[in-house]
């Protein structure tokens, strides 16, 4: 690329350090160029640290000076129904944390700006771009296509409460700035203060699973049963094939064992991931054959390469901008995820 890809960052805050800028940094299709951080001595900081050129206290001030090719925006998300439009103003590629935003009317509201300012947004399903989830998905249309174990029945994913940090903010700068006042987003009109709460808890940690099992199926899912205690989720995909999330059955405390099960009628492809801040630590699939008729059944387990998942979207979206790949993860898509969270809490609780 004789041009390379110009970032701008709206916060670099301990999700903005540790998860995405050192990642962008180490992408040679992309430079970042600036970076916009309300926190003024922390931004001095992280420039100096990563030789950033510019730095902003607001985003509006950036992007009235820099020419950019997209933006990155690690921000609460319950934000983002706030700021996300105003930053889609500027006609560029939008990059964001999971969820789109912390409400069904939120998520539609970035949406349609999304489609008012003709641009598009990736959302952080991190999970989607480690090598060993693009490699079990290639496999799993593979399999669906070709039939040969079968057709897909049943896919579960596990995810206990464990440490998903892994040491993954050990480098991050801190500062004595203090905290700012900040622009929320309103409430969802449909819940009252618990059931809010309820959602967002559920958004916030459980809302990769939900995404991922739509990403595994390649259709969209709906819920069909909550159990009270909160860790079982259960539905139905547009085929018929059978999910389940189990959340936090067990926990642990210096691990992290998520994995993800899809059963086809003579095999399966396991998926195993790593912490979400694990560096330069990609999953592991699995993937067992036993076509029947006398062959002998088979496991295979693929050697990946030593790339963990955050770097691999970072490239994906600088990728994405540049024009060589679709987004892993657009609005339109994941608006559907907080539109099935919100079914799940119904079912929970009835409101």
């Amino acid at each position: 690329m004789s041009t390379k890809i110009k970032i701008g960052f709206v916060g670099v805050g301990a999700m903005g350090q540790g998860a995405h800028l050192r990642n962008y940094l180490l992408v040679p299709e992309c430079e970042v160029v600036a970076l916009a951080e309300v926190k003024q001595e922390l931004a001095r900081k992280v420039a100096a640290r990563w030789g950033i050129a510019h730095v902003y206290a607001s985003h509006a001030e950036m992007l009235a000076k820099e020419q950019l090719d997209g933006i990155v925006a690690s921000q609460p998300f319950t934000r983002h129904g706030t700021l996300i439009p105003e930053l889609l103003q500027a006609g560029k590629p939008v990059f964001t944390e999971k969820p789109i935003a912390g409400s069904v009317e939120m998520g539609e509201k970035i949406v349609a700006a999304t489609q008012a300012n003709h641009t598009w947004m990736m959302i952080g399903y991190h999970k989607r771009s480690d090598p060993a989830t693009m490699y079990a998905k290639a496999e799993i249309n593979r399999l669906k296509q070709s039939g040969e174990l079968g057709k897909l029945r049943y896919i579960r994913i596990l995810m206990p409460a464990g440490d998903w940090v892994a040491n993954g903010f050990n480098q991050n700068l801190g500062s004595t700035d203090p905290n700012p006042a900040l622009q929320w987003d309103a409430p969802a009109k449909d819940m009252d203060k618990a059931t809010n709460d309820a959602y967002t808890g559920f958004v916030n940690y459980y809302i990769h699973q939900v995404n991922l099992m739509r990403h595994l199926l390649g259709e969209t899912w709906q819920a069909t049963y909550a159990d009270k205690a909160g860790v079982l989720l259960a539905g139905e995909s547009a085929s018929g094939v059978t999910c389940t999330i189990e959340m936090s059955p067990y926990q642990t405390t210096i691990d992290w064992q998520e994995s993800a099960l899809v059963c086809f009628e003579r095999g399966w492809v396991k998926l195993s991931l790593p912490a979400p801040l694990a560096f330069t630590r990609p999953g592991q699939v699995e993937i067992f054959r036993d076509p029947g008729k006398g062959v002998t059944p088979k496991t295979e387990i693929p050697q990946l390469p030593w790339v963990h998942a955050m770097w691999q979207q970072a490239t994906n979206f600088v990728a994405a901008v540049a024009g060589k790949q679709p987004t892993m993860c657009s609005a339109e898509d994941a608006l559907a995820d907080i539109q099935l969270a919100r079914e799940y809490i119904r079912l929970k609780t009835g409101k």
